[in-house]
């Protein structure tokens, strides 16, 4: 029989207080006085009553908690309680850390068939009817994930333990192959068939690629076994083959992969020749660029859209750690040292419904829920393993309610050598080991590559969902960087992502020539799971290593000490096959050529785009210009974000230099510094670019942007254009279609354009090709959400002296201010124009010679220390610029744009183009001479002076001034009460 321990605040608790917040924004009518909250601890264990009552006092701060192990601790009042737990499988990371404090206190290990699991009980205090009570059930969990139980007054509380009882066909079956087509169809797009009809989850292969493998395997004189089909769709997916970047597209018969983006770098690198800065680029799990003399520093930015948008705190939380495996994955191993974030989501107050299914029982999160557990999910998954989050950001837009995309990324840094050895080269040899280490395998994340290759819609796999342990990879992570990687313990070191072991393996047995791996040896949490589960599944926390045979006492002896289960469950080879068994039985023998690059090239076609869109009345243009600035800063893709920084520690490791939130008025930044070594003054430069609105006109104007803009962010705050690189993540939808094709192979093609006029290589990438939503609407009817195309420049540059980073704030009165580059009449797809519900034709196009010559004259101009404050100007162009510097500062200033350089002569096209290479800056008085020296042959503009409470702007025919506080509360409204 379970015991239960309950434990309570006795002081004002946090997490009743963000409850009560919460319900009280979502519901403002009910009549709710106070919520209370009840930790739960059901141990499904035989303990005796000493020993639960020393677990309880373990788990309970005396200070302020009290706790009982004979009934439920609730308040004296209350109309009902909710009790929030996990599903039967899903990660209970609070359940598995209770247990290790349970084993500690008992002294023994508990069985495979106990567990603890924790849940919450939240009780509701004031008058409330049945109806408000499930209402507020339902906004306080996620039901794919979790269950949730409602309780009177008075009703005694069941006590459950959520245990994973498999009864599932585990024996490994055969997969007839020898259908027909339209059956290969089915199976390519639902799975394999079980015995009682149902399907195994997505496969996501094309009737090609069924065919591909139906011949293969006749050859062979046999049908597949159900572990092998799955092994070759992880390993074909979308997801992991990135098919339609490296596909004949059009004329592009390499693919645009190594025509445009490898094309551009190796074009780059060549042309720096000694001066070449990439150590490590397309070929290791980050990207690498040179440090200094003794370290490299990595990067790389993953997306985790897919179960985002079933689960997404599960989304982001795995997205973060998985992408801080890929940093650890580096070479041997490097050390992450910061994480930054990017949410493209639906305007919170988008109340919308939408569902999965015509009979409206499964509903797509609301928009609010779904940016509030990705902003958890990053925060858990990073900051808990002891990584700063310096940097993020937030766009709206309604095409993103379907699909979410959520962008992770993490730096590291790794010594180049140790003891002789090059750190940043691995391989595996045949004869090492195979060696898994970390977590345990389970149902969760089953089909999440192949998931990802598709778009969601009712028969999206809920298995395809992980919950990340930051905890767990914690320890793995120090037991790596702190003594493995440097005692040379292994060869080679990869992370168990996207088709978890069925692609780690694989993937490292390229490096040697074959593999083979005993399937029973695999730690699993719990019983039950057939061999093509334990194969594919992406459970998180689980990194795979090349061991030589006599390290593996030792390593294992050191993963044991840092508490961090290992298990060889195999060998390298050379055979060049790739081989599983079940014991001695063999279930899968595949040759790793088909199993790499056995995939069909599919021949793809392409259609060009034209599109032209309505222009804003000159009514709607006529209206006074205070007060669309107002408006604009209020606008969810412009205001302020600082509740999330606010939440995000940027301080641990302490290498943080400059902030998420700058000046006395606090204001997001677009780049980060930071100080990765102590003793040393140099710094690496972490900036962003994406501006997937121009997408509505204009792909390659979109792509050109984005790029622009992350160089521009990372000069801004103090990094040099011969000392950055790029890093390219690409989102689209309905990636098969010619139209979206077209727009890819113009986007990518100014990605090589623009990288290479500015000599900034790509050192890593990722693209995520299905962000739609298939499904229905409140009213029954089928909908296709697609999320526009979309593409994510991050930028990673070193600086020579941290001390001479530059932040947005104006500083001083009197400093005089100046704005770098043209402003063009570029309104189209512009802030301002949204505002009126219109896209508009002129979309804002990039010089990147001439903004190339400006921004080294910049970079020389804060290298002399010259420069008090920039920024970038990008949404709601130079009047938003305007507002953030003064907000950010606490300080006003007098401009005039009547005679700046550019095109644009309309007032409000002055005040809120978004013409790109344009930065605006403050200088003080006595640099402003040498400051216009250096900016010569640039285009530059004087526009005033920094002073007073008020920016005042004259424009052509107009003049408007705001007062610095009315501009800081409309920055600050839209996420004002969360």
């Amino acid at each position: 029989m379970p015991m239960r321990i309950t434990v309570t605040s006795t002081v004002p608790d946090a997490r009743a207080h963000g409850y009560l917040k919460t319900l009280r924004n979502v519901f403002p009518r009910a009549k709710l006085k106070d919520v209370t909250v009840t930790a739960v601890y059901t141990i499904d264990a035989r303990l005796s009553k000493t020993q639960l009552k020393k677990v309880a006092e373990r788990l309970t701060n005396p200070i302020t908690e009290r706790f009982s192990t004979e009934k439920i601790l609730t308040p004296r009042r209350y109309t009902s309680a909710i009790e929030i737990g996990f599903h039967p499988g899903v990660t209970d990371n609070v359940g598995r850390t209770a247990q290790q404090t349970v084993e500690d206190t008992i002294g023994r290990k508990f069985k495979s068939a106990e567990g603890v699991y924790s849940s919450t009980l939240i009780f509701l205090i004031g008058k409330l009817n049945a109806k408000e009570v499930a209402a507020m059930s339902r906004e306080l969990h996620n039901p794919l994930i979790e269950r949730a139980g409602i309780y009177k007054h008075g009703e005694s509380f069941p006590l459950y333990a959520p245990k994973v009882t498999l009864n599932e066909h585990t024996a490994v079956d055969t997969v007839d192959l020898n259908i027909e087509d339209n059956e290969l169809v089915r199976t390519g797009k639902q799975g394999i068939a079980n015995h009682d009809g149902s399907r195994r989850g997505p496969l996501a292969l094309s009737l090609r690629a069924m065919k591909t493998i139906q011949a293969h395997f006749k050859k062979r004189g046999r049908n597949p076994t159900d572990i092998e089909l799955e092994s070759l769709a992880q390993t074909w997916s979308e997801h992991c083959k990135h098919s339609i970047f490296s596909d004949p597209l059009d004329e592009v018969k390499e693919g645009i992969y190594k025509r445009y983006i490898k094309g551009a770098t190796e074009k780059i690198r060549k042309q720096k020749g000694k001066k070449d800065f990439c150590v490590s680029v397309f070929k290791d799990n980050s990207g690498g660029i040179v440090f200094d003399d003794t370290y490299v520093v990595t990067h790389k930015v993953e997306t985790h859209n897919s179960p985002s948008a079933l689960d997404p705190f599960g989304g982001a939380i795995t997205g973060i750690v998985g992408v801080n495996r890929d940093c650890l994955g580096f070479g041997l191993g490097a050390k992450p040292i910061a994480n930054v974030y990017g949410f493209c989501v639906a305007d919170p107050a988008d109340v919308t419904m939408f569902y999965r299914d015509q009979e409206k029982k499964q509903p797509l999160l609301p928009a609010r829920r779904i940016l509030e557990g990705v902003i958890r999910g990053i925060n858990a998954g990073g900051n808990q393993s002891g990584i700063p989050t310096p940097l993020g950001f937030v766009a709206t837009d309604p095409r993103y309610r379907g699909k979410p995309l959520v962008f992770a990324g993490t730096v590291g840094l790794i010594p180049r050598k140790v003891k002789g050895r090059t750190m940043y080269l691995k391989k595996a040899r045949a004869g090492d080991l195979v060696v898994v280490a970390g977590g345990r395998v389970g149902l969760d994340g089953i089909h999440g590559a192949t998931f990802s290759s598709e778009a969601l819609a009712s028969g999206s796999p809920a298995t395809a969902v992980q919950i990340g342990d930051p905890i767990t990879q914690k320890k793995l992570s120090d037991a790596i960087i702190r003594e493995a990687r440097d005692l040379a313990l292994y060869t080679s070191i990869t992370d168990n992502g996207a088709g978890g072991i069925s692609c780690s393996v694989a993937e490292m047995a390229k490096e040697c020539g074959g593999c083979e791996v005993d399937i029973g040896k695999v730690p699993l949490k719990y019983a039950g799971l057939a061999p093509w589960q334990i194969w594919i599944s992406e459970s998180q926390e689980r990194m795979t290593f090349a061991v030589p045979k006599k390290n593996w006492p030792a390593l294992k002896k050191l993963f044991r000490r840092h508490d961090v289960e290992a298990t060889a469950i195999g060998t390298f080879t050379n055979s060049g096959r790739c081989i599983v068994r079940q014991g001695r039985k063999k279930i899968m023998d595949i040759e790793m050529d088909f199993l790499h690059d056995g995939r069909p090239v599919e021949h793809q076609k392409s259609k060009k785009v034209s599109v032209r869109h309505r222009e804003p009345t000159r009514s709607a243009r006529a209206q006074r210009l205070d007060h669309s600035l107002i408006k604009l800063l209020s606008r969810p893709n412009v205001a302020s974000t600082a509740f999330i920084a606010e939440q995000y520690d940027h301080e641990v490791q302490g290498n943080s230099v400059t902030k998420p939130l700058q000046g006395k008025g606090r204001v997001n930044a677009d780049s980060a510094v930071l100080q990765p070594l102590p003793d040393s003054p140099k710094g690496v430069v972490l900036s962003h670019g994406y501006l997937a609105w121009y997408s509505d006109i204009d792909t390659y104007a979109m792509a050109a942007a984005s790029i622009d803009t992350a160089i521009r962010n990372a000069i801004v705050a103090g990094a040099r254009l011969d000392m950055l690189a790029i890093l390219d993540n690409f989102c689209w939808s309905t990636s098969h279609t010619p139209e979206r094709l077209y727009e890819l192979k113009m986007a990518a093609k100014a990605v090589y354009d623009i990288a290479t006029a500015y000599g900034t290589p790509y050192i890593s990438g990722k693209d995520s090709m299905f962000n739609d939503f298939r499904g229905f609407t409140a009213q029954g009817e089928p909908t296709h959400i697609a999320a526009p195309p979309t593409l994510l420049i991050s930028a990673i540059g070193v600086v020579p002296d941290v001390r001479k980073a530059v932040t947005l704030d104006f500083k001083m009165p009197g400093d005089l201010v100046y704005l770098i580059g043209e402003t063009n009449d570029e309104l189209g797809a512009s802030e301002y124009f949204s505002m009126f519900g219109v896209v508009g034709n002129a979309v804002p196009k990039v010089n990147a010679k001439k903004n190339a010559h400006s921004y080294d004259a910049l970079s020389s101009a804060i290298e002399h220390e010259l420069i008090s404050s920039a920024l970038s100007v990008g949404r709601g162009g130079l009047g938003v610029a305007l507002a953030k510097a003064t907000i950010a500062g606490q300080i006003g200033a007098d401009v005039s744009l009547k005679d700046i350089a550019g095109s644009a002569k309309a007032p409000d096209s002055v005040l809120f183009s978004e013409s790109q290479g344009r930065v605006l800056v403050s200088v003080r008085p006595s640099a402003a001479k040498d400051f216009e020296k250096r900016m010569k042959g640039s285009v530059f503009s004087y526009l005033g002076v920094v002073g007073g409470e008020t920016l005042a702007v004259e424009l052509p025919k107009v003049r408007i001034a705001v007062r610095v506080s009315a501009l800081t509360n409309a920055y600050r409204k839209p996420f004002k009460n969360w």
